[in-house]
């Protein structure tokens, strides 16, 4: 199975008050985040079987925009295995539910994210570029830092898995730019 992950995307600035931080919405720049990484997807042939997200809203829109983009036809399936509170079993757990699927795409937040991701590439008790890792450390050895609307696809087929690539928004942003731009100026015939 291939697994991506996906961070959500921009969503300005967190707000202070809990209960209306999960109600935050994309802005701008995350919309635009959501389609080059659509774009991206679409340029590799990529077709989802399975987008789980996060019930926040932030999450569940970078979900449906990607999946649109896309061409998803399915239900986007809604987790608490990749809300902000969640823990590694259980996005481990959800992780074993997709197996069936060839290709599944996941959307949730930092900082978790970032150790569930780590938690599939060098499980616990593995030994880390820091030294040997303790059975219950998790992936503390792995450092990854995913941006708002970074990609990431894993082989999930065995575990550990195989991190195929990671790709930043920022990455999307400047090949799209330069795609856009003509090689030679323009001439006239007249």
């Amino acid at each position: 199975m291939n697994l991506y992950i996906l961070r959500h995307a921009s969503a300005g600035t967190r707000r202070a008050n809990p209960v209306v931080d999960v109600k935050r919405p994309l802005d701008k720049e995350g919309k635009q985040q959501c389609l080059l990484v659509g774009s991206y997807l679409n340029a590799l042939n990529v077709q989802f079987d399975r987008i789980v997200s996060s019930p926040l809203k932030r999450a569940l829109q970078t979900a449906s925009l990607v999946g649109n983009e896309t061409d998803y036809n399915g239900k986007i399936e809604i987790s608490e295995a990749l809300s902000p509170e969640a823990t590694v079993p259980k996005f481990q757990e959800l992780v074993r539910s997709l197996q069936k699927y060839e290709n599944a795409l996941v959307v949730g937040h930092n900082p978790n994210l970032a150790v569930f991701f780590g938690s599939l590439i060098a499980p616990a008790g593995r030994t880390s570029a820091r030294g040997p890792q303790a059975p219950d450390s998790g992936a503390r050895g792995v450092s990854i830092r995913l941006r708002k609307g970074a990609i990431a696809r894993i082989d999930c087929a065995r575990l550990p898995g195989t991190l195929h690539w990671l790709v930043d928004p920022r990455i999307l942003r400047g090949v799209y730019s330069r795609a856009t731009k003509r090689s030679r100026p323009k001439t006239s015939r007249k």
